[in-house]
């Protein structure tokens, strides 16, 4: 059980503090989810097509997708195939590989910054998820390690959306660019791209509306930003982020087809992860879109934005019992 340990010595090594909330953020997850997991286990005596079943069942159930579950379950048969397994408590140390395995992938879940010059990051996603509050949390981030940081408040059709940036400025800090409601959203990123450059900052977060009742003005607008983006930095943005509301569930998945389709989205920025008991949508969204997810919100807490790490999520959800078996 190669993974298993590495997952079981990851976790060892991180501090306490990040564990904990991801912990406490997952709880919901973790009552709902893994108490039927830890039942079917508990009570089933051998491994047969019923077992399965309800372990499907349970799985779609916590959000983690159809096509994601059909694949595990495949994953799974095969493994008790060829280990000749029939106790299903055997299984509990695979499962929790695989899910790892599923949400690793070969793509980096890191934010990609620059070691000099400008960090560019975009923000992408529908009105209501969310991403105004994970602009000003990440900025906070930032600040909090040293960076210099500025906000371009792309959002001109929002109604607030220009002040809402603001107030987050404010008390992170940091200097905003913005125009008037109603302004060409891409004006007001070359501005914020010509001032950061001219003061040295480190990290550029970029706003966007969250428009989506027509995909081709999105894709229009979208295309728009990028050109002047890439006419100032060839190599920017360094990050596109989607910003997704975890407690839609498969809505959110649907959100993330359509933008992945308008803009080049590199990774996802999920909210609101405390607020729902189907956290398995983490995993819909890795698996079937081959998208990282990069941040999740654990919490209202300025600080309970957190860089996604597989391990301390799958530790997590499984804490009650999963991890102290093999």
């Amino acid at each position: 059980m190669g993974l298993f340990n590495r997952l079981k010595e990851n976790i060892a090594n991180k501090t306490s503090e990040v564990s904990n909330k991801f912990k406490n953020g997952l709880s919901k997850t973790r009552n709902g989810f893994v108490e039927k997991v830890e039942d079917l286990f508990s009570r089933t005596k051998k491994i047969d097509e019923e077992f399965y079943e309800e372990l499907e069942e349970i799985l779609i159930g916590a959000d983690v997708g159809v096509h994601t579950v059909l694949d595990l379950m495949d994953q799974l048969r095969e493994e008790v195939k060829e280990q000749k397994i029939e106790e299903p408590a055997k299984l509990k140390p695979i499962l929790t590989e695989k899910i790892i395995e599923l949400l690793e992938g070969d793509v980096s879940t890191e934010i990609n910054m620059q070691t000099e010059g400008l960090s560019v990051i975009l923000f992408v996603g529908v009105n209501g998820v969310g991403k105004t509050t994970t602009i000003g949390k990440l900025a906070h981030k930032y600040i909090s390690e040293g960076k210099k940081v500025m906000l371009a408040a792309g959002d001109t059709f929002r109604a607030g959306a220009i002040e809402q940036l603001e107030i987050w400025g404010e008390r992170v800090g940091v200097d905003v660019i913005k125009h008037q409601a109603g302004a060409d959203p891409a004006a007001v990123i070359f501005d914020a791209l010509q001032s950061a450059k001219s003061k040295g900052i480190d990290i550029l977060l970029l706003d966007t509306a969250g428009r989506l009742h027509n995909k081709v003005n999105l894709m229009q607008e979208l295309n728009k930003i990028f050109r002047v983006i890439k006419r100032e930095i060839s190599d920017a943005p360094h990050e596109v982020l989607l910003v997704l509301d975890a407690t839609t569930g498969q809505n959110a998945l649907q959100q993330a087809k359509l933008f992945k389709e308008s803009a080049d989205v590199t990774g996802i920025a999920l909210t609101k992860l405390d607020g729902t008991a189907k956290g398995g949508i983490v995993v819909a969204i890795r698996h079937e879109l081959d998208i990282p997810v990069k941040l999740v919100g654990l919490g209202e807490k300025m600080d309970d934005l957190q860089e996604f790490d597989s391990a301390q999520f799958v530790h997590a959800i499984f804490a009650q019992g999963f991890l102290t078996e093999e």
